[in-house]
């Protein structure tokens, strides 16, 4: 299972390119999309779940072109998008039960073990008798992947899952994804590092249209092993010291002082300690250099 990506671009008519020529290569796992609000990703999401047309490029999944043949796709996918619509007043097993009718699934004892399934892997089967109109946003993103599994899919769509949930209730959605992500493709778009950070063995950091990097996390902070440098400062030398290095990232402490992240092949000098390098100084330094 993979899905191919090749020179994808897309300009909006208000002039705006939000996808510049998008190479990459995703196979079966949990792939992160890293980026920041505006990076592209859900123009990227869309692209890939055909619900809108590029204007040049390639998408092959497992062979098949579905920028050509867009229902081979959409018979393998499962799409989760930033937002969902107001509920009607259904309870969550009646209201799955009419979607898998939707995909199809005419066999009312099959339908009904797929829904019970479904219901149990995304932890809502003591809820299935509640009006989704009333689940928490934990819950209601929780359906949204109930939903899509009813058709078994092969290629699984997230976009921005977790925002807005509180910590349990990320907690709990990630551990979903996580159980579904074994042997499917599954595409997890964020701009939360720690989302990746838990939950990917592949990822992608994107800007500005363009992917910016793409290896396994692991691979990403060992490239950076020996390259940060962190200092406490007091707060009104930050931009002192903005100027002079290539300041990442920075943090508030207690007394008001502050630490600060530098990337640098050597140490920059002597009040500079050496600082174990992890996912979020990748994405800043990624970002860094992508501009």
């Amino acid at each position: 299972m993979e899905l191919i990506i090749e020179n994808l671009t897309k300009t909006y008519s208000n002039g705006v390119k939000a996808l510049n020529n998008v190479n990459v290569k995703i196979e079966a796992g949990m792939f992160g999309l890293l980026g920041p609000n505006g990076a592209g990703k859900s123009t990227l999401m869309r692209t890939i779940a055909t619900l809108q047309d590029s204007d040049s490029g390639t998408i092959m999944l497992n062979g098949v072109n579905i920028l050509e043949d867009k229902m081979t796709l959409r018979n393998s996918l499962g799409y989760l998008p930033q937002t969902f619509g107001v509920y009607p007043k259904m309870s969550a097993e009646d209201l799955l039960n009419h979607f898998a009718e939707l995909k199809g699934i005419s066999n009312k004892a099959e339908r009904k073990a797929i829904v019970e399934s479904v219901l149990e892997q995304t932890n809502l089967t003591e809820a299935r008798k509640k009006n989704v109109a009333g689940y928490s946003g934990g819950m209601k993103q929780r359906f949204g992947i109930a939903q899509l599994l009813l058709n078994n899919p092969k290629l699984i769509i997230v976009d921005e899952p977790t925002a807005g949930l509180d910590p349990a209730e990320r907690s709990r959605f990630l551990n979903v994804l996580r159980e579904i992500g074994t042997n499917n493709i599954v595409i997890f778009s964020t701009h939360i590092v720690d989302d990746v950070k838990e939950l990917c063995t592949d990822m992608a950091i994107m800007n500005g249209g363009t992917i910016l990097t793409h290896q396994t996390p692991k691979q990403a902070v060992e490239q950076l092993k020996g390259k940060m440098w962190t200092k406490r400062i007091e707060r009104d030398a930050l931009k002192d010291h903005q100027s002079r290095f290539e300041v990442m990232s920075s943090r508030f402490n207690d007394d008001n002082s502050m630490n600060i992240n530098i990337y640098s092949e050597t140490q920059p000098n002597d009040s500079f300690e050496p600082k174990v390098a992890d996912l979020e100084d990748v994405y800043f330094v990624a970002l860094k250099n992508g501009n």
